[in-house]
């Protein structure tokens, strides 16, 4: 698999393929809460609004702060950044 690799903040930073959205991704962006747009905005991997808004609302169903659901994100980026590092160039 090759990497994909784009100048601009974070989006080198992974092997997945770019894909094409079907959604406004800024509205999408703007439509997230204000700690998780901050969460989303200095993220290592260019995550999709939607996936960060699932992980976020799974968090605070389960009765999390808004703290503990910045942190159930970020476990979750270091599971898919070591997930990446297991790939072969």
């Amino acid at each position: 698999m090759t990497r994909h690799r784009l100048a601009c903040g974070n989006l080198g930073a992974t092997v997945r393929r770019p894909r094409r959205r079907t959604t406004d991704p800024m509205a999408a962006f703007d439509a997230l809460p204000g700690p998780l747009r901050r969460w989303l905005a200095q993220a290592a991997l260019p995550w999709s609004p939607a996936s960060c808004r699932r992980l976020w609302a799974q968090a605070i169903a389960r009765g999390a702060s808004p703290a503990d659901a910045l942190a159930h994100l970020d476990r979750a980026q270091t599971r898919a950044l070591q997930r990446e590092r297991h790939i072969p160039e």
